[in-house]
């Protein structure tokens, strides 16, 4: 199936009865080859993080329940699903009749497995969960005074270098790019720990602004610039998280690490969010 198949960009009749053919699927490899990457060898681990906000569904009795649905595609899977399709699928549970939350979890968890062709883990979270509200981790790099004027396509060669070996957590809120479909805006802020040659900070944020009007899916970002800064520092370690505002009742937030044995950034909601 191509994007034109998609139901990204139309006008949408959402369905009132449970359909998991809702689900559309996006080959990662489309985009990787644009970067130079190979399935069976990638140059990170990690997970899409998603939060999904619309869901909600009907008990034994009739009475509409509602929850947070958070669910981890792993960054080696074959197929993402595209962000408007999960939106429409969610959304046909509406006057869905299930026995318990055990039982919706189980059924959406294999519907996101087979559209992803892979293991999808993930947990129904009640309103009243204490989710913790807090700030990007590391150093903000906003405030520097810099000059910019690349905005279309993003620059690797802003990227440099000092000698001094470093290891450090940086962070921006100025990461923007478009819907590689229908153009409406991403935002985003972006962690980036490394261990390696030390980044020079300004240009570093001039290079994450050459994103702004850029057209690219939020994980091929997240992969890219994590490319990029491999390719220009060799790091020993290198993780990069892009946190990203809702859209559409949901965000997804890409995280791509070389740690293989890694621990998930806490999935703590910014101000933002």
């Amino acid at each position: 199936m191509t994007l034109s198949n998609s139901a990204l960009g139309k006008k949408s009749t959402y369905k009132d009865s449970y359909d998991p053919t809702l689900l559309f699927k996006i080959p990662r490899i489309d985009n990787r080859k644009e970067l130079g990457l190979i399935s069976d060898k990638l140059p990170f681990h990690g997970v899409d993080v998603w939060n999904a906000y619309e869901l909600s569904w009907l008990d034994k009795k009739g009475k509409p329940h509602v929850a947070i649905f958070t669910f981890f595609v792993p960054s080696a899977s074959s197929h993402i699903v595209e962000s408007k399709s999960v939106k429409l699928y969610f959304n046909s549970f509406n006057n869905f009749i299930v026995d318990s939350v055990e039982e919706l979890e189980r059924i959406i968890l294999q519907d996101l497995s087979n559209a992803t062709h892979s293991e999808v883990k993930g947990q129904i979270f009640p309103l009243n969960t204490n989710i913790e509200l807090g700030e990007p981790d590391g150093i903000n790099i906003d405030d520097l005074d810099v000059e910019c004027d690349k905005f279309d396509l993003p620059d690797h060669s802003l990227i440099k270098c000092e000698n001094a070996i470093v290891e450090e957590e940086l962070n921006s809120n100025l990461l923007k790019s478009n819907c590689l479909v229908t153009g409406q805006p991403d935002w985003g802020t972006i962690v980036i720990k490394y261990k390696g040659k030390k980044l020079k900070h300004d240009a570093l944020l001039k290079y994450l602004v050459s994103f702004r009007n850029c057209n690219e899916f939020a994980e091929q970002c997240c992969e890219r610039i994590f490319v990029d800064i491999k390719n220009a520092i060799n790091p020993d370690f290198l993780s990069i998280y892009i946190v990203y505002t809702r859209r559409g009742g949901i965000d997804i937030c890409p995280y791509r690490t070389t740690d293989l044995n890694y621990t998930l950034p806490t999935n703590k909601r910014l101000i933002r969010q």
